[in-house]
């Protein structure tokens, strides 16, 4: 008569049996807990907002000065179309942090950690990318001071600025999902920088963020146009150049709802599998 094994009990999963699900404000809690521990690392680690606080001073300057006279004739007549260019370039370019801070955290094995308390699964990737909204409002709020600074005067006044920054914000926070999703599948952080920048570099060049669609060739103007980065810029045209709510708005918004429908989704999955 043969002895049955023993049964391997997982202590995470036993936790999780001994109470109910967590609710929709228990998520919150913990998902706002997360966060502030990921701006506490913040404030230990000043160079995170290097990228924050050097790039949108030196690539507005840059940009402005470098093609203001060949694209525009003046500086001054370039930087109604270059500063939400580099508002949603920016932006865009600082979320890709979500991704391989996470990676780093997975091969450190801080999610070890996180996996035996009895939290949502969301909560450890939502609450990094929370805390990189003041990562995102730094860096735009910077891009539009030095905008002014070098004579951008933006027609829609106080309102349409915020509503633009709100606007980049608040894309720059969905598309963080996707960089935390390709976190959670690729092998390491140094990874995950290189395929998110070959993603996201093309797309920000390749759109209406530094030149007028119409003086490109054919080919190009037409991908330039179903560009979703060039969605976004010109959205952030309409705010804070002329202080309007378009149909470029309403999509800009509905194109990050859907991506972060079904990149969070992918990211909590995919992030089991390695707890």
């Amino acid at each position: 008569m043969t002895a049955e094994p023993l049964q391997v009990v997982d202590p995470a999963i036993a936790v999780a049996r001994t109470r109910p699900r967590n609710s929709p404000a228990e998520t919150i809690s913990q998902t706002l807990s997360m966060a502030w521990r990921a701006l506490k690392k913040m404030r230990r680690n000043p160079e995170q907002f290097f990228d924050v606080t050097l790039q949108p001073l030196l690539f507005t300057a840059m940009f402005a000065y470098i093609f203001g006279g060949a694209i525009s004739g003046n500086v001054t007549s370039y930087l109604p179309l270059l500063i939400p260019g580099i508002v949603a370039q920016t932006v865009l370019t600082t979320c890709m942090a979500s991704g391989v801070q996470l990676r780093e955290d997975l091969d450190k094995g801080v999610f070890d950690r996180f996996k035996v308390l009895p939290i949502a699964r969301i909560a450890p990737l939502a609450g990094p990318v929370v805390a990189d909204v003041v990562r995102y409002l730094i860096a735009a709020t910077l891009t539009f001071v030095m905008g002014m600074i070098i004579g951008y005067r933006p027609g829609g006044g106080v309102p349409g600025v915020l509503g633009a920054i709100a606007l980049s914000v608040f894309i720059g926070w969905s598309m963080a999902w996707i960089f935390t999703w390709i976190g959670t599948i690729a092998r390491n952080a140094r990874s995950v920088q290189g395929i998110s920048m070959l993603i996201l570099f093309p797309l920000t060049f390749l759109s209406n963020a530094f030149v007028p669609v119409h003086t490109l060739p054919s080919g190009l103007a037409a991908f330039v146009k179903i560009n979703p980065v060039s969605l976004l810029v010109s959205a952030t045209r309409d705010l804070a150049n002329y202080g309007t709510i378009t149909s470029q708005v309403g999509w800009t918004l509905l194109a990050g709802l859907v991506v972060i429908a079904i990149f969070a989704p992918l990211s909590v999955r995919n992030y089991r599998r390695h707890i």
